[in-house]
């Protein structure tokens, strides 16, 4: 067969392969529309998923007759008034959106600006155009989206269940929402509860949107970021490390207003998290990053989920550091979710059985009509039967009962005065307004690793040359990424030189250079060594500490960065206030 042109259908359909993905991927393009148009309201329904229906409705800026018709056209937009792709200030620019979502639906566009007397529609049926006509609207744009997918039914096949699609449709709202905190977000239908999120305002907006979508406990563990260098400003906020989920689904990345899953932008979160949390669990964050148009391009991926930076190393060091800054400044900060973890774990003891048969010599102190509960009576008062740590009948480690007591001022400090250990591991500490239980080891690891870590600021890595060079044959793609960054290398303790055409020095850090162009693999390495070094060099479990060492300790996680959790990401101490303590004894 020749080469031949392409009908408009197909082209649309092919088109639309690329920019439509799922219900999701309409629910976005859509209301980046409203966005672009000026929304203080934008208002979603749903049903089935978002396969037999998506109406977006919103109150910006409307179009009239003429920009109805060019609308659903393939590359008609209103978004490039210099045709400039090297400065796009707008979400959507392409001007597919429209065109694709109509190849493959029944699409109805109905829209009306502010000065004109009525509203103008127009439909697209599987590609097929209506003419413009009259209807009846307010000030606005309505887009309706029936039978996705009917049009090309293999691409139907692939789509998941309703309420799978209705999940990820909550995704993308929820992300849509979080860069636009001013605007008013409604998501509802019959295949899902009704999420209604008002405009926020106040002097954090973005924070009161982040507790809308995810929970007043969020308020209590965020912790404030702020960084800008060369033109590049990141903002937002990032959840303690002991504040944590088991997906990446809340974490929130926007650049110049666009929700983002880029590759990039996710590994600087994951490696600003490091050494302060469990591999298998994610931090949850909310980050936005303003950089100059010019400096980003949009363009690369057909739904707009990447960007490419012109300066990547850039944004990511940005990323990471203002993460650790806010990290350093909550050092001594735990989340707050421990202590009601911690309460979930308790339950109203029962009672042991009521006997039948009481000695009569029974003293007057007894509890007349109650027995002892035999040997092997399951342990009661906690959710869990099989805490071995406190079925244990024997005394606390160390008690300061018969001690002299500690400093009653060191009560308003952030981990109060040490009053016991318990079970050679766990320190009791009393605060003004409850109590802090801490696991001695691992608050001992984080102040031994963090002095390992301060003690290698700003001296060489110390280096001992082979007698025998290490040679790796690699293609030369990799051996040159690696020779142009040997000044940084050397920097960190690993001298390179070129032995040859594609021969040099270690594979895994040209791996790190062709995915991320930096290499991060032998300072995690030295990490790793230092963390270890911590870890066996700490306090053990199974010591038994004098008041004074369990006060000591507590006075050095409060100087410490990043004390309130150990460097594999567990908890160092968990704090219980006095008024829970009352609530759970029934005295409020």
């Amino acid at each position: 067969m020749g080469v031949r042109a392409l009908p408009d259908r197909i082209i649309n359909q092919i088109a639309a392969g690329e920019v439509v993905e799922r219900p999701a991927s309409v629910v976005k393009e859509l209301v980046e529309n409203a966005v672009d148009a000026g929304a203080t309201r934008i208002d979603i329904v749903t049903a089935s998923g978002g396969k037999s229906l998506i109406r977006v409705t919103d109150d910006g800026a409307g179009m009239g007759p003429d920009d109805l018709a060019l609308a659903v056209d393939r590359h008609c937009t209103s978004k490039l008034p210099d045709d400039d792709l090297n400065a796009i200030a707008s979400l959507g620019f392409r001007g597919e959106a429209l065109a694709s979502i109509g190849a493959v639906s029944r699409l109805v566009l109905t829209s009306r600006t502010a000065g004109e007397p009525h509203a103008w529609t127009i439909a697209v049926d599987g590609g097929r155009k209506s003419d413009v006509a009259p209807a009846s609207l307010n000030a606005g744009t309505q887009i309706e989206v029936c039978d996705l997918f009917f049009a090309t039914p293999a691409r139907l096949k692939f789509l998941r269940s309703d309420r799978a699609e209705a999940n990820a449709v909550t995704d993308n709202f929820k992300r849509l929402a979080l860069a636009n905190p001013g605007v008013r977000f409604t998501l509802a239908g019959p295949d899902r509860k009704t999420l209604d999120l008002p405009a926020a305002g106040g002097d954090e907006p973005l924070l009161e949107r982040l507790v809308q979508i995810l929970g007043g406990d969020f308020r209590d563990n965020a912790m404030p970021v702020g960084i800008e260098r060369e033109g590049v400003c990141v903002t937002g906020f990032a959840g303690l490390p002991t504040f944590n989920r088991a997906n990446s689904l809340q974490q929130y990345l926007i650049v110049n207003g666009r929700p983002l899953r880029d590759r990039l932008l996710i590994g600087a979160l994951r490696a600003a998290y490091a050494d302060v949390l469990a591999r298998d669990r994610y931090p949850v964050a909310a980050l936005m990053i303003a950089v100059d148009p010019g400096e980003v391009d949009v363009n690369v991926h057909p739904a707009k989920a990447e960007v490419r930076f012109r300066d990547a190393g850039l944004i990511r060091a940005l990323v990471i550091r203002g993460i650790h800054q806010a990290l350093e400044s909550h050092g001594v900060r735990a989340a707050s979710t421990g202590g009601a973890a911690t309460f979930a774990a308790f339950r109203p003891a029962a009672m042991p059985p009521r006997t039948a048969g009481i000695a009569a010599g029974s003293a007057a102190g007894d509890f007349a009509g109650w027995a002892a509960p035999p040997d092997g009576y399951p342990a009661t008062g906690f959710a869990e039967g099989s805490q071995a740590a406190f079925q244990s009948v024997d005394r606390p480690s160390a008690d300061l009962r018969q001690q002299e007591p500690s400093d009653d001022a060191a009560e308003a400090l952030p981990l109060g005065a040490a009053r016991a250990q318990i079970h050679e591991n766990y320190i009791v500490a009393q605060t003004d307004d409850g109590l802090v239980i801490i696991d001695q080891h691992a608050a001992h690891e984080r102040i031994v690793y963090e002095r390992l870590k301060a003690a290698g600021e700003g001296k060489p890595v110390a280096r001992q040359m082979l007698l025998i060079p290490e040679i790796v044959d690699l293609p030369a793609e990799d051996a040159a990424r690696i020779l142009a960054r040997a000044g940084e290398l050397a920097e960190i303790g690993l001298i390179v030189d070129a032995f040859g055409p594609g021969a040099v020095l270690l594979r895994d850090i040209a791996d790190d250079l062709a995915e991320w162009d930096e290499t991060t693999r032998l300072a995690e390495r030295l990490d790793h060594v230092a963390a270890t070094m911590a870890c066996y060099g700490s306090v053990r479990s199974g010591r038994r500490l004098r008041p004074q060492e369990m006060d000591a300790l507590l006075r050095q996680m409060e100087t410490t960065p990043q004390s309130g959790q150990c460097n594999h990401g567990r908890p160092t101490y968990v704090e219980l206030k006095l008024a829970d303590i009352e609530r759970l004894f029934g005295r409020r």
